[in-house]
């Protein structure tokens, strides 16, 4: 999938996620949910994008 459109406020790096911009390193959608897997996240590691989408 090809996602033509570039969120200049949203920067991303996951080619993996089918909102990736495939023209730059940037998210497609509007807006995106983050989220975190941990009961007190202290780290970014901790944080996730609960909007990814695997391509």
């Amino acid at each position: 999938m090809h996602n033509a459109y570039a969120n200049e406020c949203i920067k991303c790096t996951v080619t993996q996620c089918k909102h990736h911009c495939d023209v730059k390193n940037n998210c497609s959608l509007n807006c995106i949910q983050v989220g975190t897997h941990e009961t007190s996240p202290s780290q970014e590691q901790c944080t996730d994008c609960m909007s990814f989408e695997k391509k």
